[in-house]
This record gives C-alpha cells, structure tokens and sequence, in this order.
C-alpha cells in the first residue's frame, strides 16, 4: 500500500532560527512548507484576487513576521503558477528586512497577455525564503581593485 504524503509543514532546520508569526487577522494561512526540507514557506492571500491581463495589485497575507537578526525574508514568485498563469511578483524579491513588524504584502503582476487570473482567499501565492545576510559596513574608497572583467557588464561576455 503507498505511503500517504505528508501533511505541510511549519518546521524549520534543527537549530535554525525560529520564525515569530503573528495573524493580524483570524482568517490568515500560517506559511508552510509544501515538503521537509523545502526553502520556501508558502504564503496565501487574506483575500481573494483578480487580475486582469497586465494588471497588478497589493495582496495581503494578514501575516506580520519578526525575520531573525542577520537574516532577510525574500518573497519569490511561486514557479507553478507562473508556469500556468504568468504570474509573478512585480518587485522579485521582494525583501523583508528584520526590523520590518508591518503586514507581508505581495504585489501581484498577471504578465498574460489573455487570461484573467483568480485566487481565492486562502489560496498560495507566493514564498517567503528566510536567508542569512552580509551586513557590511559601508566605506567610500577613491579607486577599486583591478579584476579581469573590470567594468564589463550587459552583454560583456558574447551571447
């Protein structure tokens, strides 16, 4: 008999940093993880979207979060519905920085040409990626280090 698959989860990595989640509204989806191990928690819409062709918007998850010191909460497009749907994040990633309490807002962008996209309060959305981050300090020199590449930048190595 297969085995039936697990359910979604909230857990983290062993010692990892915690990820304090507070619902600003009853009716708000917790993020989770689709399968163990995956970067990405899912977040869902408070409620529900529809984006014409072209049209974009600023979703709300009814989520606040406290991402941990030294870290970065990065909002990416979910890969399957932009396969389906072309839908993606207008600011990917968007970038949630540790001292942010606010709403988790995603600003939705329909890049179809045709179809209207729809998603009913509850549904997912996006995924938030909780990453470490450099924070260095920021120091003004007259000249920067000689590399190969130099200033070389669009289209500087061929193809």
């Amino acid at each position: 008999m297969p085995t039936p698959p697990a359910a979604p989860s909230i857990a983290g990595a062993p010692g990892g940093p915690p990820l304090a989640v507070r619902r600003l509204r009853p009716d708000a989806v917790l993020p989770v993880r689709q399968h163990p191990g995956d970067a990405g928690l899912d977040l869902c819409c408070v409620e529900a979207v529809r984006l014409g062709p072209g049209e974009r918007a600023s979703v709300g998850t009814g989520l606040a979060v406290a991402i941990p010191e030294g870290h970065a909460g990065v909002v990416t497009p979910r890969s399957g519905l932009a396969a389906r749907h072309g839908l993606t994040l207008v600011n990917t990633p968007g970038v949630v920085d540790a001292g942010y309490r606010g709403e988790l807002r995603v600003l939705l962008l329909n890049t179809d040409r045709e179809a209207t996209f729809q998603a009913a309060a509850g549904e997912r959305i996006a995924q938030l990626l909780v990453v470490p981050v450099a924070l260095p300090a920021v120091v003004e020199v007259d000249a920067l280090d000689e590399t190969p590449r130099g200033a070389g930048g669009f289209g500087s190595t061929g193809r």
